[in-house]
């Protein structure tokens, strides 16, 4: 299937789209925060970024739905800093640190176009909530230099939908997660009360871009949406809520319910997350999934609870 972007670079459009989403920089909108700082002249959104994205690392990733990483590995570019702050980020270093390298139009799309070569299926934007222009201008460079994969979109959620309506034929496959439904909770552990109502909107407006995930003939993902709910200690009641949200979207959405949360970074200011996912409420999430229509569903990490629940035993 031909990648969604290649006819928008043909018609010009990407780089109309592009020079759309960098006006936006110079009194930042282009995220929820809307924190208005003016990342054309330099200065340092809330998400720590500037003019130039940040990139944290590029490679063939094998760790991703078997969909997405395929025999061949997602292609992975993993942008440093983030819109989101949740306490717990197993990649603090990236999300929250100064880790990688800013990078130019040339050189990002010199990645993408180099991860095509290495053979990965896809080309997977890790964190690109606040990095929206500097893709676009990317994709549209790469694409006239050859690019042809897949764009996967990888994000928290905490999106605009005036962000995702510059992708809006650009990408190919989105995969946020969904964390909390609650404010409360949300602006507890990612400092963003509005994130479950902002990623409801998300969500919706990226399944209407996309619509339901889509595989090809070796079984990989080639379009659609795909959304990981990252099931959190002691919030099986959230899960249950994000589940049935995601229900009523379609029941044919491709959800993977996974248990690979764990206490890191700041969790253990947190005590009630400061501790491993309950193998019982992950059970239960799933069975949950089944009760509201689910039929597309994925178990992410419950090897690891398992293990954990064996050694527990064994103690």
């Amino acid at each position: 299937m031909k990648a969604a972007y290649l006819q928008l670079h043909e018609q010009g459009e990407l780089a109309t789209r592009a020079a759309v989403a960098l006006e936006l920089l110079e009194a930042c909108q282009l995220c929820p925060r809307r924190c208005g700082s003016d990342r054309l002249a330099g200065d340092k959104g809330w998400c720590g970024t500037g003019l130039m994205a940040r990139v944290a690392s590029y490679e063939p990733h094998f760790g991703e739905e078997t969909s997405i990483s395929g025999v061949a590995g997602s292609g992975t570019i993993f942008f440093s800093h983030c819109n989101l702050g949740c306490v717990f980020c197993q990649n603090q270093q990236i999300s929250q640190g100064q880790v990688g390298i800013e990078v130019d139009t040339g050189q990002l799309a010199a990645m993408m176009l180099s991860l095509q070569k290495q053979g990965c299926h896809n080309i997977n934007l890790v964190t690109p909530s606040h990095v929206i222009p500097q893709i676009l201008r990317a994709v549209d460079h790469a694409a006239g230099r050859g690019l042809t994969l897949p764009l996967v979109y990888n994000s928290s959620g905490y999106d605009t939908v005036a962000g995702l309506a510059l992708f809006d034929g650009v990408v190919d496959i989105y995969m946020p997660d969904f964390k909390f439904w609650q404010p409360a909770s949300a602006g507890r552990y990612c400092q963003a009360e509005d994130y479950p109502e902002v990623a409801r909107q998300a969500i919706v407006e990226m399944f209407r871009q996309v619509g339901d995930l889509q595989f090809d003939n070796n079984g990989l993902a080639s379009r659609g949406l795909l959304v990981r709910h990252l099931l959190m200690p002691g919030m099986l009641a959230e899960s249950r809520d994000i589940l049935s949200f995601l229900a009523g979207i379609s029941a044919a959405t491709f959800v993977n319910i996974m248990a690979q949360y764990r206490p890191c970074y700041k969790a253990d200011a947190f005590p009630e997350i400061d501790r491993d996912v309950d193998v019982g409420d992950y059970e239960a999430a799933f069975a949950w999934a089944g009760e509201v229509g689910l039929t597309r569903l994925e178990q992410g990490g419950l090897e690891r609870l398992l293990a954990l629940l064996d050694e527990s035993r064994g103690a």
